[in-house]
């Protein structure tokens, strides 16, 4: 088996790519010819559910071409200017501040997905350094270690 073959290469992300329409062709005209959707599937090397569903949709519009895949649209689009309004008019607005503004306006969401929204939008919630940025403080001087103050150094 090669490394591109394993099941971790599977988690990549990507959608897997629709059956040729070649491929289509072949097995929807050796259907129509008499063979049964499971021996077409079989003939083919494809799975019988993907056959009858083939099937089904030529009978129904006369067309065998893949649907459209993603593309996907978040429903907080619907109140892109509510929520790009919030971080203009106060940049320094943490998720959980904006996610009370939209409940507030009777806008149902996640903090996940007002994190996906701003993400898709550039804008960022990271800390700056008007705000000390994630620094180390210091509250005065620090205790001996051990070794100072047995002697040990």
């Amino acid at each position: 088996m090669r490394e591109s073959d394993s099941i971790d290469s599977l988690g990549g992300g990507t959608m897997p790519k629709p059956y040729s329409m070649d491929l289509r062709e072949r097995v929807i005209e050796t259907v129509a010819a008499g063979a049964s959707r499971r021996e077409a599937a079989e003939l083919y090397g494809i799975s019988p559910s993907v056959v009858v569903i083939w099937v089904q949709r030529w009978e129904e519009t006369g067309s065998i071409v893949a649907k459209p895949s993603g593309g996907s649209v978040s429903p907080l689009e619907d109140h892109a200017a509510f929520l790009l309004g919030l971080v203009a008019e106060q940049p320094d607005l943490t998720l959980e501040e904006i996610v009370a503004a939209m409940a507030k306006a009777r806008i149902a969401s996640s903090r996940t997905a007002v994190w996906r929204f701003y993400e898709r939008h550039g804008i960022t919630f990271k800390k700056n350094s008007v705000r000390g940025g994630a620094k180390a403080r210091r509250r005065g001087q620090r205790a001996p270690t051990l070794d100072t103050r047995a002697g040990h150094a």
